[in-house]
């Protein structure tokens, strides 16, 4: 990784333009075309340094709900509640744990209605009991890496 690179990713976490063309926004700073930004940015996703570029956006705001959900998972039932949780659109996260609660997924749906009737469908395709926590208050960490 050179320091174009660095620096590319250094905006891409805190100062991607929101324009028609980003990437050839991002060209200007450091004098390169549209094409060699995006050849960057493929090189260094290929290489695994680069996982998703994408918005981050607060649900609450945007008249959404959200929930931090777990489970207990059996180990023959884990195919089953794994492909059923990862087929919903409102998931943002989905991880396994070391733990007797094991399955942990975050839901965001546009009603709290929408919610329950999703983690009831969960339920009842599963045959699993999900555990739904809610936030009372929210902290957001910017999560940024200078490099």
């Amino acid at each position: 990784m050179d320091d174009l690179d660095r620096d590319l990713l250094n905006r891409l976490q805190d100062a991607f333009p929101v324009t028609a063309e980003p990437f050839r926004e991002l060209g200007k700073q450091p004098g390169l075309e549209e094409e060699e930004i995006l050849n960057r940015i493929r090189s260094l996703r290929e290489r695994g340094l680069i996982r998703r570029i994408g918005a981050v956006f607060s649900p609450d705001r945007l008249g959404f709900v959200s929930t931090l959900c777990t489970a207990k998972v059996p180990d023959e039932k884990v195919d089953l509640f794994v492909d059923t949780v990862n087929a919903l659109t409102g998931v943002t996260h989905h991880y396994r744990r070391n733990h007797e609660y094991n399955y942990w997924f975050t839901l965001i749906c546009p009603s709290r209605e929408a919610l329950e009737a999703t983690l009831a469908d969960v339920e009842r395709r599963t045959g699993l009991a999900v555990i739904s926590m809610p936030a009372v208050k929210t902290f957001k960490i910017n999560a940024r890496f200078q490099l």
